[in-house]
């Protein structure tokens, strides 16, 4: 049927940071860093930060938004023992970046967010580690500071992923998706979580997605939870009403529908290619308007006629089997 891999490869590169916003995003998180450090030496100098790049960025899952955006998480470590509440450490921190962008930082309950308006925004998560604590201590606005290691979330990424890119490219999808369709959809971490866990390797992207999320569909069926594989070891749906639960599942079975027909039933590239569009936006790709997989098969055939010294070059430059023509001498010249 209508194979659409380098459609989705393609639209792999659509969701890539761009380089100039790459370098824009990593210049303004070392002048944010120079801020922090700056501010905490001349008004907490008992308070040393160290920071630590993490989530998607780290596992190199980062996408853009259909908004042009992206997103960056930066760690602030203080390695010594518990001192101010973990709401004062943040508005430290939120205080160090007071000014360095035209809108305000925001003090979000589980970092201190700097917005770079209409182009991307830099997350500040603040945590305590003391020498003889086994995992970090989060910083929590208004409320007690909490066991969290997103370390270990990226290495338990990268053992599961092992060589396999595919991987990374399945989770971009599904964030994509997510964020096509936005209306309280899981989180990227969310997405993360349930691709690694249920991923279906394939040659083609497009076998691999629709059967990752037939996984995912029969694996929340069987229970409807999604735990953060590392401490705190979380349900990140443990708090979705019946109202965002049903969101979810039945965006989830129309994406799985259209798969199907896609990768099973549909034979034009063009119309396959707008009904993965349906679910993953204007990013993706429009596919050709003819029937790929046949017009492959055809060149294949031609390919095999050339090699084997069976092919004829006829009149109007086509190459056949048939013997009214020039008979090709055999090559392996294939061309680009």
């Amino acid at each position: 049927m209508a194979n659409c891999n380098k459609l989705f490869l393609e639209y792999d590169e659509n969701l890539k940071i761009p380089k100039a916003k790459s370098d824009n995003l990593r210049d303004s998180k070392e002048t944010l860093r120079k801020r922090i450090r700056k501010s905490f030496r001349e008004n907490h100098p008992e308070y040393k930060p160290e920071f630590y790049i993490q989530g998607s960025y780290k596992m190199g899952t980062t996408i853009l938004t259909k908004d042009n955006i992206c997103d960056l998480d930066d760690g602030i470590y203080f390695l010594r023992e518990e001192g101010v509440s973990g709401t004062t450490l943040q508005k430290w921190v939120k205080d160090a970046v007071e000014g360095a962008t035209s809108t305000p930082p925001q003090h979000r309950k589980r970092c201190i967010r700097v917005i770079y308006k209409g182009d991307y925004h830099i997350d500040f998560p603040v945590y305590y580690f003391p020498e003889d604590a086994p995992h970090p201590l989060l910083a929590v606005k208004d409320e007690d500071i909490q066991e969290s290691d997103p370390k270990e979330i990226v290495e338990w990424y990268r053992n599961k992923k092992g060589g396999e890119e595919q991987l990374n490219r399945i989770v971009k999808y599904l964030k994509g998706w997510g964020d096509n369709k936005r209306n309280k959809m899981p989180s990227g971490l969310a997405m993360t979580i349930l691709a690694t866990e249920n991923i279906q390797y394939n040659d083609r992207d497009d076998i691999a997605l629709k059967d990752t999320l037939v996984k995912i569909q029969e694996r929340l069926d069987e229970s409807f939870s999604c735990v953060v594989p590392a401490v705190p070891n979380d349900g990140l749906f443990e708090n979705y009403n019946e109202d965002r639960k049903y969101n979810f599942l039945n965006n989830l079975e129309e994406f799985i529908d259209d798969a199907k027909v896609a990768v099973d039933e549909e034979e034009n590239q063009l119309a396959a290619s707008k009904l993965w569009r349906k679910h993953l936006g204007d990013n993706f790709p429009l596919g050709i308007d003819e029937n790929v997989d046949k017009k492959e098969a055809a060149l294949n055939e031609s390919i095999v006629g050339i090699l084997g010294s069976t092919a004829y070059t006829q009149k109007d430059g086509s190459i056949t089997g048939d013997i009214g023509g020039v008979k090709n001498k055999p090559h392996r010249n294939f061309g680009g």
